[in-house]
């Protein structure tokens, strides 16, 4: 029985807008180095299939936090789609036994059967593969080759769109084989970096679509940029396209890792917040206590103390920002064991002995580089979100309560001052 051939939305706006969409059932490759954004148009992908009401099947080597993190700055709540069964992650260790064992292809052939495995059990309508660079570096070429078109023929047979991304080839055996994966999928999507900085601190490059089966429209060549919450992102003013019939040459692909690291056994791992064990994390009944201690302290030894306060938006919460609970694990990392923590709904508040104006300046740096990610943009994002206050003791107050109660109020939520404005 012969199926109609469809397009629909890939998720990538540009690819969209050249060739219509994707080929229902269709097979794509994504070539890049890295930080050309590879992992952003891979969620891109994903992400248009989970909003379409569709499951996608998202197979990584990242690590669970690095990847909602990326996800994040999509504004895609990898989480909420997972619990919607929209969206199903898998895990994948790199193949460290690969030097080990008789036969290496047999062994890598092993990781492409078990993504047809997968597929049975999850029964997709899209598959992302992130990235697939330590699974294909086979010795005998036509050995991969024909594991390969085993495995696409599999998916596509079920009508399942399949991307698979792969790192820039950096030797000739690399560049054969990423040839070889070329000629078998429908197009590939290359994406070269640019050395200098676009549009500030948002780095781009160039992108080139190339048809290998049907989309006739041709080979269109733009250059892109990352931008916040929307990913790779095309400067159509700057557009440049080719069609398959033209006379200059095709732009010959960069090349592929040199060594091809492996992987183990495909696992399902569910995303959710480290956790990570503080001991001087305590109840808010054991907070009063502590605080009147240094309360009375302070009255009769002149004995400082500050208690600070860190308010999380809850809008960075509902954006997949940032969790209170990696809020904590940043706080805890960037404060001494002798300094006492409690939350109170979405604050976190800090008791912090002996200090003074130097040292609270640079635990609030110190949070700041314990965020979840170091990137810059997700820093200057997540920052606006995270108000602090700071509150030192003095005659004034008599015990914690007052303390605590003023530290939680109207009046210094509203003088609380975000933690991109402290640094």
């Amino acid at each position: 029985m012969t199926r109609s051939i469809s397009l629909i939305p890939s998720g990538f706006p540009f690819l969209d807008k050249k060739w219509g969409g994707i080929y229902r059932g269709g097979s794509y490759l994504v070539i890049g180095p890295r930080k050309s954004g590879r992992t952003l148009l891979a969620l891109q992908f994903a992400s248009e299939c989970a909003k379409s009401s569709e499951v996608c099947l998202y197979f990584t080597n990242m690590r669970p936090k690095d990847l909602m993190i990326q996800a994040a700055s999509l504004n895609f709540d990898i989480q909420s789609y997972m619990n919607h069964n929209l969206l199903v992650v898998v895990r994948i260790a790199s193949p460290s036994e690969i030097y080990d064992v008789p036969n290496p292809d047999d062994y890598l052939a092993e990781y492409l059967h078990d993504i047809v495995a997968v597929v049975n059990q999850y029964k997709p309508n899209r598959i992302v593969f992130d990235e697939l660079t330590p699974y294909i570096g086979f010795r005998n070429i036509d050995y991969l080759n024909d594991v390969f078109l085993k495995t696409l023929e599999e998916v596509e047979d079920k009508n399942i769109n399949s991307f698979f991304i792969i790192g820039e080839p950096a030797t000739q055996k690399a560049q054969l084989i990423v040839d070889t994966l070329r000629h078998s999928v429908t197009g590939s999507i290359l994406l070269k970096k640019k050395a200098e900085q676009l549009a500030g601190q948002f780095y781009g490059g160039t992108v080139i679509i190339s048809p290998n089966v049907g989309h006739t429209e041709g080979q269109f060549t733009a250059d892109y940029i990352i931008e916040p919450y929307k990913g790779i992102s095309v400067e159509p003013t700057i557009m440049k396209t080719f069609t398959r019939n033209d006379s200059e040459s095709e732009e010959r692909l960069p090349e592929l890792s040199k060594i091809f690291k492996p992987i183990t056994k495909i696992k399902h791992e569910n995303i959710d917040d480290m956790q990570m064990n503080f001991s001087n994390i305590y109840s808010i009944e054991d907070f009063h206590l502590i605080i009147n201690n240094q309360i009375a302290l302070f009255k009769s030894t002149g004995q400082e103390f500050h208690l600070v306060s860190l308010k999380l938006d809850s809008s960075a919460i509902l954006k997949g920002l940032i969790t209170l609970n990696q809020l904590k694990n940043s706080v805890g990392k960037s404060v001494q064991k002798k300094d006492k923590i409690c939350i109170v709904e979405n604050t976190i508040l800090v008791l912090i002995a002996k200090t003074n104006a130097h040292l609270l300046n640079e635990i609030i740096k110190k949070i700041r580089i314990n965020l979840p990610s170091r990137d810059e943009v997700y820093v200057k994002a997540v920052t606006e979100f995270i108000k602090i206050y700071t509150l030192e003791i003095s005659n004034s107050f008599n015990n914690s309560a007052e303390l605590i109660e003023l530290i939680l109020s109207e009046e210094a939520t509203n003088a609380h001052l975000t933690l991109s404005e402290l640094t």
